[in-house]
């Protein structure tokens, strides 16, 4: 996973999230555990495309613009290469929760 701050380059959003998954049920999962634990915050999306598919989920949380792809989309679309100028944080598999971000970001 990985978070990209677009702050000074988007207008509408300052940073996204791009994770992948395996198969296209695992892109499902994914956006729906991601959706049940912001709800339980009380955080609920403005919109979610691309879930019956599976291949590129986009979750939009106002100034946050989560991308779920199946593995070879995101390859495809390389979001990464197109938005290079934003400063990025990778996140390990590993990590569970993510409680700050780097300076920079």
């Amino acid at each position: 996973m990985i978070i990209l701050n677009v702050k000074g380059l988007s207008n509408f959003a300052d940073y996204f999230v791009i994770c992948s998954g395996t198969s296209d049920r695992q892109v499902r999962a994914l956006t729906s555990s991601i959706q049940e634990n912001l709800k339980k915050s009380g955080i609920v999306p403005r919109g979610v495309e691309g879930e019956n598919l599976g291949k590129w989920v986009l979750m939009d949380y106002d100034d946050l613009i989560v991308h779920i792809f199946y593995e070879p989309v995101r390859a495809f679309y390389d979001l990464e290469r197109l938005w290079s100028d934003a400063p990025q944080m990778e996140i390990g598999e590993d990590v569970t929760k993510v409680t700050s971000l780097n300076r920079g970001m």
